[in-house]
């Protein structure tokens, strides 16, 4: 049977308006991809970037410290109720000054053999090559218990009295104090706040040299320190030392809250 050649001319024009459909597809997504290539390409010399700097200082509302109870016993049990009857009584005096449970912290609660050298009664002849080494053996001669505890104190006034306290009751030693901001988190928004204006003050200045108008924010980035760690020279005690009758004064200063912000503009 013999196709019509109508037939064949209208499935030449039909393949002909696909070929032409499909290059002109290709073609368009080649020229976004191109643009886009050279839209990255060029993205340096169409931005500008700039740091800024914002701090905060505060006196610090809290002071952390620190404290051991170490204690030794012919068995573990010994051990271990001499430490708890330090504890309560550490407890008790904490309490009485006015500091919640919520904010004394216990942790790393152990408890240990210690051992020494014995050595046997029987000693070995000498030869000509000399005296061979005395035996013996390591023996369990006790145990050791201990603990530590973290004791947040709000009334940072206080604190030097507190620790004084702390070091006449036995514990093994006490440090800190650790003075910070409780409510930091207000701060850091607030010195983050400063480093965006100072950042932006300077894109404006930069802008207005060059020339340039300043567009979207094409990348921000964040970094900061966010406070000191305090400690008081005189600020530990030790249960073999002696505890003076006036407690005390252990200066706060000041906490710096500090942000770093990098902020990159795209420029028109």
């Amino acid at each position: 049977m013999e196709i019509p050649n109508q037939y064949i001319k209208n499935l030449y024009k039909a393949l002909l308006v696909f070929l032409v459909v499909l290059s002109l597809f290709f073609a368009v997504k080649l020229l976004a991809e191109f643009k886009s290539y050279l839209m990255m390409g060029g993205s340096e010399s169409n931005t500008i970037t700039l740091s800024g700097h914002g701090e905060v200082q505060a006196v610090p509302d809290i002071a952390n410290v620190y404290f051991t109870i170490s204690k030794e016993g012919k068995t573990a049990k010994e051990a271990q109720d001499a430490v708890a009857l330090v504890e309560k009584a550490t407890l008790d005096f904490l309490k009485e000054n006015n500091i919640e449970d919520k904010d004394i912290k216990a942790s790393n609660a152990s408890f240990y053999p210690k051992y020494k050298y014995v050595y046997e009664t029987q000693v070995l002849p000498c030869n000509e090559f000399g005296c061979p080494p005395r035996p013996g053996k390591n023996v369990i001669s006790g145990y050791e218990a201990s603990e530590s505890t973290t004791v947040k104190i709000r009334n940072v006034d206080e604190v030097g009295a507190v620790m004084q306290g702390l070091g006449s009751l036995g514990v093994t030693n006490v440090n800190g104090p650790n003075f910070a901001i409780d409510d930091e988190e207000a701060l850091k928004a607030q010195a983050r706040r400063e480093a965006i204006s100072n950042a932006q003050e300077k894109a404006k200045v930069l802008a207005r040299d060059l020339g340039v108008k300043l567009g979207r924010i094409s990348s921000f980035n964040e970094g900061g320190d966010y406070g000191a760690v305090y400690f008081s020279k005189n600020a530990a005690f030790d249960s073999n030392e002696s505890v003076a009758s006036t407690p005390a004064q252990i200066p706060k200063g000041e906490n710096t809250i500090s942000s770093d912000v990098t902020i990159t503009y795209e420029i028109k």
